[in-house]
Parts: structure tokens; C-alpha cells; sequence
């Protein structure tokens, strides 16, 4: 019997967000035939470089998940918010819910609840809540409820404070070489003169893939109340 398939949805603050922290394991999972969705609630746009136009680099940056996403078999859907104006907000929650009554994932990746940027805790604190509202059945919206059974939290520079790596998830060669290739895609990634993410995050898969004895890995946190290990003995 073959191994049933999973969808995966990775919700980030920003485009590129999930595709950096999380892109080699959507990328193992791609190449296993599952569905990957990615989610930004804002594109990010005030990263825009030295004199280009804002609005041209919103474009850009919606383009730049729809070709991660299509490079992994996936799609992409980005919110039209304003950069640095995310809202914490019921409204907010709301949009999320339905995203995730629509997409139906088994599992949902976002933002670790700690960050210098107060999007990506935003995000956090909008996907936990939006992830309870789209499964309670009594919660009445155009779609019907769906939980997603599954939530981590990717490992982000930006989200560090009090980040401890509780599951390693490892993938092959193949996979890393997908990632690499669709998260070159995004120009912030290559071209960013303040920091070297490309570089960075190469080199944490690899880290973290050694710590597992594997040749890569990324590392995830879980919500809280989900940190146990049952055994009937040791």
C-alpha cells in the first residue's frame, strides 16, 4: 500500500520567510509527491533595494513565492497588506482560518513565537489562534472546519530568543539541491547587502544535518502544550 500523501502549509510574515527556514523540507516533501501551499501574509516589500520602486518590488516578490512554490509542485498565495503593517487582529485571524479551511493541511509550519521583527511574532500568535478557529465546527464560515493536526515552528535568525531545537527533520542531497536552486529564486536571498542569507542558511542545514548524523537538516519547535515523550518504559 503506498504511503499516503500529506499537504503542507507554510505560513510566514513575509515572502520568503518559510522558504528559507523551512524550504529543504518542503522540498524532501515535494519530491515525495506531497502537496506544499505557502502563505505570506505581507510580501515584504519594504526590503526593497536602493533605489527601486516599492510597488514594482511587491510584484517581484509575489512572483518570486509563486516560483519557489511551482518549482516544488506547489502554489502560493500572499496577502495584499502593506510590509511593517500586519495587524493583530480577529479580521486577520479570520483570513487565515479560511486559508487554512481551504488548503485543508495536515500540517502547518510558521514563525517561532520569539523574534526581533514584530511581523513574524504577529504571525505567530494570528496562525496559533487562526489554526483553533478553522477547526471548531461550530465556527461558522463559508467553508467547513478542517483542523491541521500538526503545527511547528521554523528555525529563523531573526526568531532566536529562546529557540531550542526540539525535532530534526533530515533530507537527502536531491532535496537540498531543489532548495537551493527555487530559494535562489528571491532576490533578497542572493543579493541582500545586509545579510548573508544564502550563506547562512546553507551552512545551518548542514550544522544542523551533522547534530543528526545526516548529510542535512532543519530544525522545528512545537507548541509547548505538544513537548512530551510517552513511553511504557525506559
Amino acid at each position: 500500500m503506498s504511503e499516503q500523501k500529506v499537504t503542507i502549509l507554510a505560513i510566514g510574515g513575509h515572502v520568503g520567510d518559510m522558504e528559507l527556514t523551512a524550504g529543504g523540507v518542503l522540498a524532501s516533501h515535494s519530491l515525495k509527491g506531497d502537496r506544499i501551499v505557502t502563505l505570506a501574509l505581507t510580501a515584504g516589500e519594504r526590503g526593497v533595494p536602493a533605489g527601486r520602486d516599492m510597488a514594482e518590488y511587491r510584484e517581484q516578490k509575489v512572483n518570486e513565492a509563486k516560483g519557489f512554490a511551482e518549482m516544488l509542485g506547489g502554489e502560493a498565495i500572499v496577502f495584499d497588506i502593506p510590509d511593517g503593517e500586519l495587524q493583530d487582529s480577529e479580521e486577520m485571524r479570520l483570513k487565515v482560518c479560511d486559508v487554512i479551511r481551504q488548503v485543508r493541511p495536515n500540517i502547518i509550519i510558521t514563525h517561532f513565537k520569539n523574534s526581533m521583527h514584530k511581523d513574524h511574532m504577529t504571525t505567530h500568535r494570528i496562525v496559533n489562534d487562526a489554526r483553533f478557529f478553522a477547526g471548531l465546527a461550530s465556527f461558522q464560515r463559508e467553508l467547513p472546519a478542517f483542523f491541521a493536526s500538526r503545527l511547528y515552528y521554523a528555525e529563523n535568525w531573526e526568531d532566536a530568543v529562546d529557540y531550542k531545537p526540539y525535532v530534526y527533520v533530515d533530507f537527502s542531497r536531491e532535496a537540498y539541491d531543489l532548495w537551493v536552486k527555487a530559494v535562489s529564486l528571491h532576490w533578497f536571498v542572493t543579493g541582500s547587502a545586509s545579510f548573508p542569507y544564502l550563506e547562512y542558511y546553507k551552512h545551518l542545514v548542514r550544522v544542523r544535518g551533522i547534530e543528526a548524523r545526516k548529510e542535512y537538516a532543519e530544525t522545528f519547535m512545537v507548541p509547548e502544550e505538544s513537548m512530551r515523550v510517552l513511553k511504557t518504559e525506559l
